[in-house]
């Protein structure tokens, strides 16, 4: 008999209480700082889309591991690591589609265990659904981030369900 394994998913923005704090006062303890985004094209974090010409955003320092982990009691220990976001300076509606985002490009999927501890990492450069699929069926898995290949950079979470 074949088994067969469906998986969901979410891709998850930043948090608005979390894009509240971090308004205020980022992850590095550093006071947010706005400006006008003359070009565009800045990968939003709180609204999974690129900024558009013009758009007030601010780039802030982020730890998305140490807000998950204080969220679930996991101890990611050395894997507790921030890095800059971009984000709108002013609260934003959020997701306006369910759509994977950020996938025209070269990412690198990064699985966490429960615990916060990094179980390994995938670069994918065409389908992301496979890719999520496959990680989501290791049952370790307990969360994914999706991360910029140029920079290294944080672009948003994803989770079962």
């Amino acid at each position: 008999m074949e088994t067969t394994h469906t998986t969901t998913y979410t891709a998850r923005p930043i948090p608005p209480e979390v894009l509240d704090a971090l308004r205020v006062t980022d992850d590095a303890g550093r006071p947010m700082t706005p400006y006008p985004d003359e070009e565009g094209g800045s990968p939003l974090r709180c609204c999974l889309r690129p900024s558009t010409p013009g758009e007030r955003i601010a780039l802030v320092s982020y730890a998305p591991l140490r807000r998950w982990a204080a969220e679930t009691g996991a101890r990611p220990g050395a894997y507790d690591e921030q890095g800059p976001v971009f984000v709108h300076a002013a609260p934003c509606p959020g997701p306006t589609t369910s759509a994977l985002p950020f996938t025209q490009a070269h990412r690198v999927l990064r699985r966490y265990s429960p615990e916060g501890h990094i179980l390994g990492g995938r670069l994918v450069d065409d389908d992301f659904r496979p890719a999520l699929t496959e990680a989501f069926t290791d049952p370790e898995v307990a969360v994914v981030h999706v991360r910029a290949v140029e920079y290294g950079c944080f672009l948003y979470e994803v989770r079962r369900g």
